[in-house]
């Protein structure tokens, strides 16, 4: 498997409305189990969905699962909402989010890089998953969350220089690439 060139994905992500973007290391990502603890008690996808624990596995297999990566594409987008108070319109802007997360996973394919892709949502291809009575019914389309791997998302865009919070009325999403070493 070759590996993208840092010219190639940048040109990619121009394609699409990323606010911001940055690369790191896979050993720079943190894991927490407080992370997991919100999935658990706070989630209504908890214990619904192939895209969310317990079904994503341990945070453990998780980490060693994005190790087996050596790079990390960060980025993010930009939602505006009328009222914050509402969290249905809130959650609605997610849908635009994770068509542009599944462009670029569908662009990084083309560029024939082996990758492991999170979004900021638990994964709805499908109206009602088949978790836990049968196997995920599209796996290449399903895309795990950051939250439910148990990764600290707000530390890893520190590390990247990344806003994490603009105002009230703008939400920001994230996509999590986890991919071998670009060649520069």
């Amino acid at each position: 498997m070759t590996s993208a060139n840092l010219h190639d994905v940048e040109s990619m992500l121009a394609k699409y409305p990323i606010f911001q973007y940055g690369f790191l290391d896979s050993n720079e990502i943190k894991f927490s189990d407080r992370v997991r603890y919100i999935c658990e008690t706070e989630c209504e996808r908890y214990n619904t969905s192939w895209s969310c624990p317990p079904a994503v596995g341990s945070i453990e297999s998780c980490r060693l699962k994005c190790r087996e990566y050596n790079s990390v594409l960060l980025f993010s987008t930009l939602a505006e909402v009328d009222d914050p108070k509402y969290i249905e319109e809130s959650l609605q802007t997610g849908k635009e989010h994770e068509a542009i997360v599944a462009g670029i996973r569908h662009e990084m394919e083309r560029l024939k890089e082996e990758c492991l892709v999170l979004s900021s949502r638990s994964c709805d291809v499908c109206s009602t998953c088949t978790w836990p009575d049968a196997p995920c019914r599209y796996p290449k389309q399903m895309l795990p969350c950051i939250e439910s791997y148990g990764i600290l998302v707000v530390d890893a865009a520190k590390k990247c220089g990344m806003d994490f919070f603009c105002d009230m009325n703008t939400i920001i999403w994230f996509g999590l690439i986890f991919f071998h070493r670009i060649c520069q």
